[in-house]
């Protein structure tokens, strides 16, 4: 599992990479957990600032302790994670990987016991209702035609996207984009933002 720190930094926070100076909660950290185990995976860095400056961690057992109560206890079904202590500047850096789950929805669950689907969408979790589950096979068909560029071209350079704005960009009808945004969600290139209203779609992977 050997990673690169100085790589990772340099990427900045994304779909698939967060970065906390220290866990300041199990229940917090298992939303994030939870959203890239739902989405594409992803790797936790702990010990490094927002902004990337490397801050290191104070105690290595204390993180994992939190990390183990999230997702042995607070994560529904629970997921297995790896990780490993790097050391930059002289600093620990606890560097943790989160896979694609085979067995999603996972939920997260906070102080209450309310159980919310997370999913990852650029560098944020963010709630949701419902997760469309990828079942159906790529069309590269599909994929290449000039409706879904120039959807994949906007999301680049936005959030996300409603079915409103889609059937204004590419000139379709309204139940033509939705039918396509649910289509391609479906096919694993979207995840859609249901607890927004009106529902958003944004990239699975944004990098």
């Amino acid at each position: 599992m050997r990673h690169n720190l100085t790589n990772l930094i340099a990427q900045g926070e994304g779909s698939r990479l967060e970065f906390k100076s220290t866990i300041s909660s199990a229940h917090r950290i298992a939303r994030t957990l939870t959203a890239f185990s739902n989405t594409a995976g992803g790797l936790l860095l702990v010990g490094i600032s927002d902004y990337g400056r490397i801050t290191g961690v104070e105690s290595e057992y204390r993180e994992v302790q939190k990390l183990e109560r999230a997702t042995d206890f607070l994560m529904d079904p629970p997921i297995g994670i790896t990780y490993e202590t790097l050391i930059a500047d002289g600093k620990p850096v606890l560097v943790v990987e989160v896979a694609e789950s085979p067995e999603k929805p996972h939920y997260a669950l906070d102080e209450q016991g309310n159980r919310t689907i997370y999913i990852r969408s650029k560098d944020k979790s963010l709630p949701t209702n419902r997760l469309i589950l990828a079942g159906e096979a790529p069309d590269n068909q599909l994929l290449q035609s000039s409706n879904v560029r120039n959807l994949v071209q906007f999301l680049r350079k936005n959030e996300s996207i409603t079915v409103s704005r889609y059937a204004q960009l590419v000139n379709i009808s309204e139940f033509r984009a939705s039918k396509l945004l649910r289509q391609l969600a479906e096919q694993g290139l979207l995840i859609m933002l249901d607890r927004q209203r009106p529902v958003q779609f944004a990239l699975k992977v944004s990098e």
